[in-house]
């Protein structure tokens, strides 16, 4: 200090605080921990729930896609069938003329109802009579219950199969995974026409 008439003057800078080291309470922690926890509850729900709509819609997509290929190649042999073999609701046998040449051009389309689960089974396609130990095409591998219908050229229910005209199919396919709801869809198909027939 100095002092010069009647006035005291200090040199000495003024003591300056030091700030106190920024940090977060633990209410503050508590609460961004709480308010984490929701947000990432969220996410994860959001990521489940799209895996399973994600899982359900290739079961869809896969049912519908084997039937469709199972439809295309039973209609075509159908409108080139020239004769019908009708062994049962689930089994139908075709006399398809120059596709089937080492079977007697017959070929059989059926639902196998003793293999596969307990729940589900195949509707495939086999070269021959329904009684051919020939190697079978499976198409649908889901099947939970399958039938054919018949019907005349007027497209009443035909009663032998000289007088079936039209085959139409319907069945309900269902698929199961472990992490959502089984996938199920029944369909029917149109009735495809025997052009190659004569019906009575």
């Amino acid at each position: 200090m100095r002092i010069t008439g009647f006035m005291i003057i200090s040199t000495t800078l003024p003591k300056i605080r030091r700030r106190a080291r920024a940090g977060f309470t633990l209410v503050e922690v508590m609460i961004s921990a709480t308010l984490a926890s929701f947000v990432l509850a969220g996410v994860l729900s959001s990521f489940l729930m799209l895996g399973r709509s994600g899982t359900a819609l290739v079961n869809y997509t896969t049912m519908d896609t084997q039937a469709r290929r199972a439809l295309e190649d039973f209609a075509q042999d159908v409108r080139m069938a020239t004769n019908v073999t009708w062994t049962s609701e689930t089994s139908v046998t075709l006399t398809v003329s120059d596709n089937y040449t080492t079977t007697s051009n017959k070929v059989t389309y059926a639902w196998d109802n003793t293999s596969g689960s307990a729940t589900y089974h195949y509707f495939y396609r086999k070269p021959g009579e329904a009684s051919s130990t020939a190697t079978k095409t499976t198409y649908i591998a889901n099947v939970a219950s399958f039938a054919f219908s018949r019907y005349d050229r007027l497209n009443a229910p035909a009663s032998s199969d000289v007088s079936t005209k039209r085959i139409q199919i319907s069945m309900t396919i269902a698929t199961s995974s472990q992490t959502v709801v089984s996938a199920t869809d029944s369909l029917v198909s149109a009735s495809f026409i025997l052009r190659n027939k004569v019906a009575t």
